[in-house]
């Protein structure tokens, strides 16, 4: 049997372990750093502070948990929907251990306090080019793999997981350009208003391809795979991605409302993120109607359950999200919890839900069996997260408005009403809220370690998988 009519299933395994480390790592760290908010003398200075975590908190959950995610179901999803082999072995297990060695050197040198302090690109110019590197090679192995595959067809998730590689290459380029000054330190190339629009248009743009385009990749694909049913429409499963690709490009300029940046750049920001809403709710639609017709596995598919689920929470975010873009309620919203509330309903209910969803999926099956270990524990982890999640949210929309409208009141004099440490107090109550929910939702984490621990135990990992017959006819 040659090599090429397998399927490399080696590296989409050790990403899809990586994914539940990670995700246990990440996660953990969250939970501290929720932890410092209530108890401050949690706070160990100077490595292990709120300020030098918290970078930490958001690369591993982000990058780490992410993208394994994202690295192990591309791979897996450009194989079986092109009928062939990824386009290079070798570099594939280059991108697995770059990526590993990125995510390691995050973990020293951000509680080391080494950082260009740009959200989500806090790391410093040696791992940049390290970043580069890998992620070409990631590039040349997915195209590769599309350039050569067996049948003339591109299916729809390889479309989005395109957008995701080639974007997110841009963006790093672009905002990770800089002078450096030592092995440790460099400035931006940017300065002053510029620097922070081009830092925004990369952050929300990292938001919309790398936590939406990406993974909208993996719902096209194990959606309909897990419901046994074809995707409800693919025409607009089409129409979807162009439109947003197209539009979100332009709503970065969202997140720097009220200050420097010229009005009519913040409107433009405004108004592409309201037009955002009609291709992110279309794709949502689309892959909860692909339940048509078998909604009763819904009860009895846990898997299903966070797949599905996860669409919700996405629409959800991507609702708040263009309402929280309109000036009016972004002066209400603006530096308060409400704009965590919000990233953390995309990031836990969509993101970390829809890859918990694919992880269970793709697991047993990277390891010779047909389900995990226990179904009943999938279940469990289920609830489990979605308490977590909605503990979460709930607690930081709640402290948010109340942070909006407490700095905003005043005096019949025109004073202010509360001063900054009366609106801290306050929100003292939902910060251990926040910590609760968090902490169950990182439960659910251990469960799934425990649930994947059971699964693979004893087994002997599939390494190349045979590409059915059927399929090599068929190309």
């Amino acid at each position: 049997m040659s090599t090429q009519d397998t399927y490399n299933y080696k590296v989409v395994r050790q990403f899809a372990i990586m994914t539940v480390v990670w995700g246990i790592v990440g996660m953990l760290v969250g939970v501290i750093i929720a932890a410092q908010l209530v108890w401050p003398d949690l706070n160990f200075g100077p490595w292990f502070t709120y300020g030098r975590l918290r970078p930490l908190h958001t690369n591993a959950v982000i990058f780490a948990f992410g993208g394994c995610a994202l690295f192990s179901t591309s791979y897996y999803v450009v194989q079986r929907t092109c009928h062939t082999r990824l386009f290079s072995d070798g570099l594939a297990q280059f991108t697995f251990w770059g990526w590993q060695l990125i995510i390691l050197l995050a973990a020293i040198t951000l509680p080391l306090g080494i950082t260009s302090g740009k959200e989500y690109a806090e790391l410093e110019w040696p791992i940049d080019i390290l970043i580069t590197l890998v992620w070409v090679s990631y590039a040349i192995v997915f195209f590769g793999t599309i350039a050569k595959r067996r049948i003339q067809h591109i299916y729809v998730a390889n479309w989005f997981f395109a957008a995701f590689i080639l974007t997110v290459a841009i963006l790093h380029l672009v905002n990770s350009a800089e002078i450096p000054v030592s092995l440790t330190k460099s400035y931006s190339a940017y300065a002053g208003v510029q620097d922070a629009m081009i830092q925004w248009w990369y952050g929300h743009n990292a938001v919309g391809f790398f936590l939406t385009a990406g993974f909208l990749g993996i719902m096209y694909y194990f959606i309909p795979k897990q419901a046994e049913r074809p995707v409800y429409s693919y025409r607009l499963s089409v129409v979807h991605f162009w439109a947003l690709i197209f539009t979100y490009m332009w709503a970065g300029p969202h997140h720097l409302h009220y200050t420097a940046l010229p009005d009519w750049a913040q409107s433009i920001g405004m108004l592409f993120s309201l037009i955002l809403l009609a291709p992110s709710w279309g794709g949502m639609i689309n892959g909860i109607m692909t339940l048509s017709g078998a909604w009763h596995k819904l009860r009895s598919d846990p898997i299903l359950k966070f797949l599905i689920t996860s669409l919700s929470f996405y629409g959800m975010s991507t609702f708040e999200g263009p309402m929280m873009s309109i000036k009016t309620v972004n002066a209400l919203s603006h530096y308060t919890d409400w704009t965590i509330g919000h990233v953390h309903s995309g990031a836990l209910g969509w993101v970390a839900m829809v890859s918990i969803g694919a992880m269970y999926y793709l697991i047993p099956r990277l390891f010779g069996r047909k389900e995990m270990y226990s179904v009943s524990l999938i279940n469990v982890h289920f609830w489990v997260s979605t308490i977590g999640i909605v503990l979460y949210i709930a607690a930081l929309w709640i402290a948010g408005v109340m942070q909006g409208l407490m700095w905003r009141a005043v005096n019949a004099d025109g004073t202010l009403t509360y001063s900054f440490v009366e609106a801290v107090k306050a929100s003292h109550p939902y910060y251990e809220v926040r910590l609760l929910g968090g902490f169950i939702f990182f439960s659910g984490m251990l469960i799934m370690a425990y649930n994947v621990i059971r699964t693979v135990a004893g087994q002997r990992a599939v390494d190349d998988a045979r590409i059915p017959a059927v399929m090599l006819a068929h190309a």
